[in-house]
């Protein structure tokens, strides 16, 4: 995995079936002190990333097929996490943001998200 910064979209009139519906965005690989290092990538989205968004990319075609569960998609790199915050030698906080899947109640692999209340635990082990 490595950390890259989403610095754009990208639109394809055509692409392959696998793709469809899929959404591509270019992504900067980061170094550990957050500065740009190597050359762009364009990625599939696995985590619902926006422009701006630091994130974790992988750069190897079947971790990347399985993050877009998408078998036999033709991927090589992929988005699958946002970078909240990076602690240690030269990380920096990232600032938070709103994201439909969190006012929606949905997480980005479209599964419902779950709160655990802490005076429901004793209960769930009592049964």
């Amino acid at each position: 995995m490595q950390l890259a910064r989403v610095t754009g979209t990208v639109v394809a009139t055509h692409k392959h079936e696998k793709l469809l519906g899929a959404k591509l965005l270019l992504v900067q690989p980061l170094d550990a002190g957050g500065a740009a290092h190597g050359a762009p990538l364009l990625a599939v989205d696995a985590a619902q990333a926006g422009v701006g968004d630091r994130v974790l990319v992988v750069r190897e075609g079947r971790a990347a097929v399985a993050a877009i569960r998408r078998p036999a998609a033709p991927a090589d790199t992929a988005i699958v996490g946002i970078v909240d915050r990076v602690d240690g030698p030269g990380g920096e906080p990232a600032p938070a943001r709103a994201r439909a899947g969190a006012a929606s109640g949905r997480n980005s692999f479209g599964g419902e998200q779950t709160a655990a209340r802490a005076d429901s635990a004793p209960a769930e082990r009592e049964r």
